[in-house]
C-alpha cells in the first residue's frame, strides 16, 4: 500500500523543495513503522511524493542522495539503536565528513520515560546526522508511548513545514489502518470476553502471575504471527474512582459527553487518567473535558490463531502510593483481580516485526527468558510444534522451582514427546539457597549464566543457522544475555546474527 509511487508533489512550502520526502523508520517492536506509515500517509494526502525505507536496509550509498528525510526512531533500553538499526548506526558513527550536508531533515524519537536515557537513540541519531552535516528543519520532538500531544506536535511540524494535514484524523491515516494504527483512537479495538485467570505461582517470592484467558469476539476471525503482541484497554478500579469522585464531591452518575458518546461520569473517568483539579470543578462535563484516556497496555502473545483464545502472562505489579499502601498497577490490576470474570476486555492485535518468525524458520531456533516472557517463547515454540519443527532449545530463567516451575511442566511434556531437543532452566534463588558459585559469577543463577555454561553446544547450534529468541525483562536478563552472547561470540559475531535478522528479541 505505501512502498509504491504516490501522488506527484504539489507547489513548494517551507522545507518542500518538490523532492520525494523518505520516511525512515528505525522499529524494535513496530511502534515507530506504524507512526511512520502514518506519516507517509499524511504526506500522501497533501499531494507530496514519499516513500517509506526502513533503516534495516539503508546504508550511505542509499542514504546519501536522499535530500528531505523524516525519521521516526525508537530506543531500545538505555538509549540503544533499535536491533533493525544497530548496522547503520556503525555506519554513520563510522563515516567522516559532510556527506548529508544537503539534506534537511525532521526527527520523531520513541521512547520510555522510565529509562534514564529517554528517546536516547533518536536524539543522538540526530546528532549524529547534524555531524555528517544534515540540517534539522525543526526540533527533534520526543514521544513517551501513546503520547497524543507529541503526535500532535509531529502534525504541526508536518504541518508547518510540508504543508500537510494536521487534524486528528484524516481519510488517508484510516485507509492505512489495515496497515498500521490509525489516528482514531478506538480503530482496530474489538471486545473480547475475559473467561479465565490461573494463579501460576502461589508462594513464590516473585509478585504473583497470572495465566489470563480470553475469548475471542463470535463471528470475527483473527490471524496472527508467533511473537505478535496484543493491546489491552485497562481500567481503573471502581475503588479508586470511587475515592476519586468522593475527594471531589462530584455524583459519577451525572451525564457527560465522553469523546464523541453520551457516558456517566464514573464511567468516562475509568478509562481515562485521573486529572488533578486546581479548584473545584464547575460541573461534572467540565471534568469530562480535561479527560485523556489511558494509554493502552501491551503484553505479548502465549496462544496462537488455532486456539481461539488469547492467552496472556500478567505478572502483577504494584505501584507507590504517597502516604498510603501500594496499589495494583493499572493493566495488571485490571486484568488479574478487578477486571470482572464474563466482563468484556477491549483489545487490538499488533505485529511485532522484530519478534516474528524468520522466514524460512526451519532451521533450529534457540528461546531464551524469564519470568512472563515465557509467553512470547510459548507462541513461537508452540507455532513450530504445530510446524513439524522440532530443533528447538530452551532456555528459562525463574526464582524457585518449588513455585515458579510453570514453564516446566509444560516443556517437559513437549520434551518428552520429542519437541524439543534440550531446556536448561535457571532458578536464581535455588541456586543462591545451595551456595552455586560459577566461575566470576556471584550466588545467583541466571539465564546468561546457563549460556556461558553452555557455550560449546551454543556454537554449535548458532553454525547449523540457529536463530535467537529472547523475551522478558530489559533489565537484568536480556542485558546480561546480550553480554554473554558478545563475550562468547565476539561483538563481531553478535553484530552479524543482528544483521542476519537472527538475534530477535521482544524485551520490557
Amino acid at each position: 500500500l505505501l512502498a509504491g509511487d504516490g501522488p506527484q508533489p504539489g507547489p513548494a512550502t517551507g522545507a518542500n523543495t518538490g523532492a520525494s520526502i523518505a520516511v525512515v523508520y528505525a522499529s524494535q517492536a513496530g511502534h515507530a513503522q506504524q507512526l511512520a506509515v502514518r506519516t507517509v500517509a499524511r504526506l500522501r494526502s497533501a499531494g507530496l511524493a514519499a516513500q517509506l525505507l526502513p533503516a534495516a536496509s539503508l546504508d550511505m550509498a542509499q542514504l546519501q542522495p536522499q535530500r528531505q528525510l523524516l525519521w521516526v526512531a525508537s530506543t531500545f533500553g538505555e538509549g540503544q539503536p533499535p536491533d533493525s538499526a544497530r548496522r547503520l548506526a556503525r555506519l554513520l558513527q563510522q563515516t567522516e565528513g559532510k556527506p548529508l550536508a544537503h539534506q534537511r531533515f525532521g526527527m520523531l524519537a520513541l521512547g520510555d520515560r522510565q529509562y534514564s536515557q529517554f528517546c536516547g537513540f533518536g536524539l543522538a541519531l540526530a546528532a549524529q546526522l547534524e555531524r555528517l552535516g544534515a540540517q534539522p528543519v525543526f526540533a527533534p520532538i520526543t514521544m513517551d508511548a501513546e503520547d497524543d500531544a507529541a503526535w500532535q506536535a509531529w502534525l504541526q511540524a508536518l504541518a508547518a513545514h510540508w504543508g500537510v494535514n494536521a487534524a486528528p484524523a484524516t481519510a488517508a491515516d484510516n485507509a492505512a489502518a489495515s496497515v498500521a494504527d490509525s489516528d482514531a483512537p478506538d480503530a482496530l479495538f474489538l471486545p473480547a470476553q475475559l473467561i479465565s485467570r490461573h494463579h501460576l505461582n502461589p508462594g513464590s517470592s516473585g509478585q504473583p502471575l497470572y495465566q489470563v484467558e480470553l475469548a475471542l469476539p463470535p463471528g470475527q476471525s483473527w490471524q496472527w504471527q508467533a511473537g505478535a503482541l496484543v493491546e489491552v484497554k485497562a481500567a481503573h478500579a471502581p475503588a479508586q474512582v470511587d475515592a476519586w469522585l468522593q475527594a471531589h464531591q462530584l455524583d459519577g452518575s451525572a451525564a457527560v459527553q465522553w469523546r464523541g458518546s453520551a457516558s456517566s461520569l464514573r464511567d468516562a473517568l475509568s478509562t481515562s487518567e485521573l486529572p488533578t483539579l486546581a479548584a473545584p470543578a464547575a460541573s461534572a462535563q467540565a471534568v469530562a473535558d480535561q479527560l485523556h484516556p489511558l494509554a493502552p497496555r501491551s503484553y505479548s502473545l502465549a496462544s496462537l490463531p488455532a486456539d481461539g483464545r488469547i492467552r496472556l502472562y500478567v505478572r502483577q505489579t504494584l505501584r507507590a502510593q504517597p502516604g498510603a499502601a501500594p496499589q495494583l498497577g493499572l493493566a495488571s490490576g485490571w486484568l488479574t483481580a478487578h477486571a470482572p470474570l464474563g466482563s468484556s476486555i477491549a483489545l487490538r492485535l499488533v505485529d511485532n516485526p522484530g519478534f516474528a518468525p524468520l522466514a524460512g524458520d526451519a532451521r533450529p531456533a534457540i528461546f531464551m527468558g524469564n519470568g512472563s516472557g515465557y509467553a512470547g517463547l510459548r507462541g513461537h515454540l508452540r507455532h513450530r510444534i504445530a510446524q513439524g519443527q522440532f530443533d528447538n532449545w530452551l532456555v528459562f530463567g525463574e526464582r524457585r522451582r518449588a513455585h515458579d516451575s510453570y514453564a516446566e511442566d509444560e516443556v517437559c511434556v513437549w520434551q518428552a514427546h520429542g519437541q524439543i531437543a534440550r531446556a536448561d532452566y535457571a532458578y536464581s534463588r535455588d541456586a543462591r539457597d545451595a551456595g552455586h558459585q560459577a566461575p566470576g559469577q556471584g550466588p545467583h543463577r541466571y539465564v546468561q549464566d546457563a549460556l556461558r555454561a553452555a557455550a560449546e553446544p551454543l556454537k554449535d547450534w548458532l553454525a547449523r543457522g540457529a536463530v535467537i529468541y529472547v523475551c522478558g525483562s530489559y533489565d537484568g536478563m536480556a542485558t546480561g544475555v546480550d553480554q554473554a552472547l558478545t563475550e562468547l561470540l565476539g561483538e563481531d559475531g553478535l553484530n552479524a546474527l543482528i544483521d542476519e535478522g537472527r538475534y530477535r528479541r521482544d524485551v520490557y
